[in-house]
């Protein structure tokens, strides 16, 4: 039975397509506003928002795109209004936001068909509509026998769309490459038709540099193609009021509007940086342009812009809704308040520098408790959605400890619940001019054993909401190894 809810038409549409790095919130809302039907999310065989340095890792791992993405929380971002995806090493996979979720398209990369639908059973709720990437032609796509490398591979292409199609409650589509002969083309296109999905973008030759540079070249194109819809890409990177029936703005008002989402929707910098960049162009070399290259941080962009006021305000106000949101109480926001009765707290944080890479305090806690013929550390650590931070609980001897400090991390939380622990013992912690012969004679002689035992790494499920103020994120007993 097809459950698909075909909401969104796909019919007389101007399409923002997905961009690697480009398609991210700010722009999609940009582009909706000057005019844009549909937007698509950037291409997920991509970098990540966070910046330019998740690059290389990525397209050394692209095949395990849908993976990654099913490792995500979904986290309801109360500061921003936003609904984000969040990996295990806290990167914002993809942000969306109710201005855009009746009309946003999230396309994934993929070769198989039932993480196809965890992925799309993830993000549903949040979408218009399930796109499958079967164009993209680069190595570390079609290595993993995801994008065009699917093109020749009709069963399976035929298996996800009609897995997605039955079991996700949105339209789905897929966009494709033109193959070598006509009649295959055309052979595979009525083949993806019967699987039952909304529509099919072709990317043909490409190029809307060429033949697209004003409103009026969108529909002269649909014309001459006979197509439904347009998706457009790099017209539209470079001036996303390409989709306004009055004419194009001036650049300089296109940006100013685009950073404002940026700050807003708090956009890594290095994003917002490369999609300007991307908008100038040949402008690059001039005054602001060498300003934009020279900015290090979303400050510096915004007063390279004359938007350094915009700046200042608008984060003086998203810092002044998160100090609001984390001081609600727990009856404030209808959840239970937390029973902390029995916790020894102390105002404590755990410093790298100030200790040994060799001996950490969860290590030395760790042999306390074995010459005492105690059980091993037992460590529960909670993440607030709000602001991510990281809070953890140790309980030895059946005494918890916990710091009242959060940290960025689950191992810096749990490095500080040890440190309170071993501080409320009066019990040396690791730290630099401190002795503890005992951890290094053991290192010395098991360097590779676990004497702990195996840890039960247990990940997040896919899709579910953090609906609590804090989220467990793992109780388990402690590896000596954890954590170093």
């Amino acid at each position: 039975m097809i459950l698909n809810n075909l909401s969104l038409c796909y019919q007389n549409k101007l399409i923002l397509a997905p961009m690697v790095r480009v398609g991210t919130l700010p722009m999609r809302l940009l582009a909706l506003d000057y005019g844009a039907d549909i937007v698509y999310c950037e291409d997920l065989l991509r970098t990540s928002s966070q910046g330019y340095a998740d690059v290389f890792w990525l397209m050394l791992d692209q095949e395990l795109i849908d993976l990654k993405m099913l490792q995500c929380k979904r986290v309801v971002n109360e500061v921003l209004s936003t609904v984000d995806f969040v990996a295990p090493d806290d990167r914002v996979v993809f942000r969306t936001c109710e201005k855009e979720q009746n009309r946003v398209v999230f396309q994934m990369g993929t070769s198989d068909a039932e993480r196809a639908l965890a992925v799309a059973r993830l993000v549903e709720n949040d979408v218009a509509g399930i796109d499958v990437n079967m164009g993209c032609p680069k190595e570390y796509s079609t290595k993993g026998g995801m994008g065009a490398a699917l093109l020749s591979d009709p069963d399976k292409i035929e298996k996800i769309l009609s897995t997605l199609v039955r079991g996700t409650c949105r339209p789905v589509t897929c966009k494709i490459r033109i193959l070598p002969s006509l009649e295959d083309t055309l052979s595979l296109v009525k083949r993806i038709e019967k699987t039952g999905i909304a529509a099919i973008a072709v990317h043909g030759s490409g190029g809307s540099h060429d033949h697209i540079q004003q409103h009026l070249d969108i529909e002269n194109f649909r014309q001459a193609t006979a197509a439904s819809s347009v998706m457009v890409a790099r017209a539209a990177m470079w001036n996303p009021s390409i989709f306004l029936k009055d004419g194009l703005r001036p650049l300089e008002e296109v940006m100013q509007k685009y950073i404002r989402y940026a700050v807003q929707y708090d956009n890594h910098y290095t994003n917002t940086k490369y999609c300007l960049c991307q908008m100038l162009r040949e402008q690059l070399e001039s005054p602001q342009g060498k300003l934009l290259h020279a900015a290090q941080s979303s400050q510096e962009i915004c007063e390279a812009f004359g938007l350094g006021t915009f700046y200042e305000e608008t984060t003086r106000e998203l810092n002044a809704r998160r100090t609001e949101l984390l001081a609600r109480t727990p009856e404030e926001v209808g959840e239970p308040a937390e029973d902390t009765s029995g916790v020894i707290k102390l105002a404590v944080k755990f410093d790298r520098r100030q200790y040994s890479p060799q001996i950490t305090p969860k290590m030395c806690l760790l042999e306390w408790c074995r010459r005492e013929k105690l059980s091993q550390p037992v460590y529960e650590t909670v993440q607030r959605p709000l602001d991510r931070l990281f809070c953890s609980t140790v309980t030895v001897a059946e005494q918890k400890y916990q710091s009242t400090l959060w940290d960025k991390s689950k191992k810096l939380a749990e490095q500080t619940a040890a440190i309170v622990c071993l501080r409320s013992q009066g019990l040396p912690e690791g730290r630099l001019g401190e002795e503890s012969p005992s951890l290094h004679k053991r290192k010395r002689e098991t360097p590779d054993q676990d004497p702990g035992g195996p840890k039960a790494q247990e990940s997040a499920l896919p899709g579910e909401l953090c609906k609590k103020p804090f989220v467990v994120l793992q109780s388990d007993k402690e590896s000596p190894l954890e954590g170093w």
